[in-house]
């Protein structure tokens, strides 16, 4: 079986594209995904577009958090005709949080609650290093959030759950089932 962890960054933020209602327009700047299949990571600029969504329509399975919402939203302006993301086994782990939690939790701090490790940086940070030029940068934190990702994953499959920690600093678990 072939996992497919995904995470893409992008050129623009909310603020210049008419906010949240327009993620279709904030222009892939970095997709990456590692394939279980071929244990490997693979790099993806707006040039290569489609070769990312073809990986991703002949995954078995898409791992990501918030991909549904965002990354999915993000990819369908290239679409080409008779492809759908939407139609993809897709294990969208944000999707599955806010139905355990009723709530919304950062994959930074599910990461560091629940495997000791942190993002990088933040989509901000990456639209900034994508305008200087440093491609090399936005590349190698979409590739730790893709790690993270995969290791947040494989934790909750493992064990049924992940941490936060709640308004007050108290540590929680979330009940999740990521089976594929």
């Amino acid at each position: 079986m072939n996992i497919v962890y995904f995470d893409l960054e992008t050129k623009k933020l909310f603020d210049e594209v008419g906010g949240r209602s327009n993620i279709d327009k904030l222009e892939l700047a970095v997709g990456v995904t590692f394939s279980t299949e071929k244990q490997d990571y693979y790099v993806y600029l707006e040039e290569n577009v489609n070769d990312l969504i073809n990986e991703l329509v002949s995954a078995d399975v898409v791992v990501g958090f918030n991909i549904k919402a965002f990354d999915y939203v993000v990819l369908s302006p290239y679409l080409q005709q008779g492809k759908s993301l939407w139609k993809v086994n897709t294990i969208d782990m944000m999707e599955h949080i806010l139905k355990a939690l009723g709530f919304r939790v950062s994959l930074d701090s599910l990461a560091s609650t629940t495997l000791g490790e942190t993002k990088s940086a933040d989509g901000i940070q990456s639209v900034k290093w994508f305008r200087q030029g440093q491609i090399d940068k936005v590349i190698q934190y979409c590739k730790k959030d893709v790690l993270v990702t995969k290791k947040l994953h494989e934790y909750g499959v493992k064990n049924g759950f992940v941490s936060f920690m709640d308004r007050r600093g108290r540590r929680k678990q979330a009940m999740v089932n990521w089976s594929i």
